[in-house]
């Protein structure tokens, strides 16, 4: 076994797949603390053929300690831009060049060659090329797509023009800051050019963050939505339904909110934990509608601790207090004594001790993954789905992380099962209750 650390920097990146076979990095205290230099997710990856999915991830950190069943708290610390330029859009696949799945299976519409190696000439949609015959063989093209300029400190972005987007293309491996071992061509090749003049703001969020699958998967389907991509499918990531739900840790959630200042807590499904990390964006409007954000490379730091016996069956998540929707914020003073005045008057006792916890659901479909939240709910709480339905209605809220397929489910829950579950410190020390 490797030597314990108390901090660990990442440096090495697994090449599109997450799992127990993608070995472990390092071997990390409970406590400790892990930072790395993340490449871009999504894009970057997607249009390079030999990637067998749509993200580049960190190789994972085993946990000490952390065992099937357990859960790991995941506090993050810090979420900074590096890159100085980056390129997003909507998204165009090109058919003949993958089979089935254009994130997992991609091929050379000329020779067939599966996963080819390649190489880039010049810049452009058409300059990534197979090393083997020299056809055009990445697998996806924007519909509209557009480059951004970040300022010097990298709090606000602007979508640039031509000239200056030809010019980030051709030094777009150091325009985007990608770290030495990642092996992926930067999006800033094909020189998008729409929205000239676009301001964006910067507010940066981790989109895959999590522990590992318990079998290996494509990095970008560790979850619900696209995982249901490998349901049925020939090649040799594919599933059954029942398969990904028992290995999915929902790691792929998209969600804005995951980001400095929040607890992600995951739960383990191998032993060691496997936490990882990649897919950050400078900002992503709920929903993420257009499929992508502006995705960059990214110093994050996280800390990690382990939460005995919590067996729980995807991600919770403990936003910053500014991001609950009004409705499950914890109750004010002045709102404690008028519902304890009330409760006098109708004769029942108040649960007023109850802090917000968001269950995260994934899903083919936002009706899928509001279902799993549900489930979910309904399971780490001891209730049945009827009542989560009726407090998710009055006292909570469903959220849409990403389309077509990760909601946040934030509910209201009681002291008595968080105490239950060892979280209440944890999350009362989280929102200064």
């Amino acid at each position: 076994m490797a030597k314990l650390e108390k901090d660990v920097l990442v440096t090495q990146f697994t090449h599109g797949l997450i799992g127990p076979e993608t070995g472990f990095f390092a071997r990390l205290e409970s406590g400790g603390r892990i930072r790395a230099i993340t490449p871009p997710g999504c894009w970057g990856p997607m249009i390079t053929p030999d990637f067998r999915g749509g993200h580049e991830v960190t190789q994972p950190v085993y946990i000490d300690g952390a065992r099937i069943g357990d859960a790991v708290a995941i506090y993050i610390e810090t979420v900074n831009v590096v890159s100085r330029a980056s390129s997003s859009g909507t998204m165009q696949t090109n058919a003949s060049a993958f089979i089935e799945d254009p994130f997992v299976a991609k091929k050379c519409p000329h020779c067939g060659t599966l996963w080819p190696q390649s190489e880039l000439r010049g810049i452009g949609e058409g300059s990534i090329r197979c090393r083997h015959c020299g056809s055009e063989a990445s697998p996806f093209h924007f519909g509209q797509g557009y480059t951004v300029a970040f300022d010097k400190d990298h709090h606000l972005s602007m979508a640039v023009g031509q000239d200056r987007a030809e010019d980030y293309a051709h030094d777009a491996r150091a325009m985007a800051e990608l770290p030495e071992s990642s092996q992926q061509y930067s999006i800033l090749v094909y020189a998008a050019h729409a929205l000239a003049g676009l301001p964006v703001r910067v507010e940066p969020c981790i989109g895959n963050i999590g522990t590992i699958p318990s079998r290996t998967l494509p990095d970008s389907h560790n979850a619900g939505d696209f995982g249901s991509f490998l349901i049925g499918t020939h090649h040799e990531w594919r599933v059954t339904e029942e398969e990904l739900d028992a290995a999915r840790t929902d790691a792929h959630l998209d969600c804005r909110d995951v980001r400095p200042g929040a607890v992600l807590i995951a739960p383990v499904k191998v032993d060691g934990a496997g936490v990882y990390m990649g897919d950050a964006h400078s900002i992503m409007g709920r929903g993420e509608i257009a499929g992508h954000s502006i995705d960059i490379t990214a110093d994050i730091a996280v800390r990690v601790e382990v939460i005995k016996g919590l067996d729980i069956d995807g991600p919770l998540l403990l936003p910053n207090a500014e991001d609950l929707p009004r409705m499950v914020r914890p109750f004010s003073p002045e709102e404690r004594k008028q519902f304890a005045e009330l409760s006098q008057d109708l004769g029942v006792v108040p649960e007023l001790d109850m802090l917000p916890v968001q269950f995260i659901g994934t899903g083919k479909d936002l009706n899928t993954a509001t279902n799993n939240a549900v489930t979910r709910a309904a399971r780490f709480m001891n209730m049945s789905e009827d009542e989560i339905l009726n407090r998710g209605t009055v006292s909570g809220e469903v959220q849409i992380s990403r389309l077509p397929g990760v909601v946040q489910l934030s509910l209201q829950v009681p002291r008595r099962i968080l105490e239950s579950k060892g979280l209440w410190n944890l999350v009362s020390e989280h929102y200064n209750a």
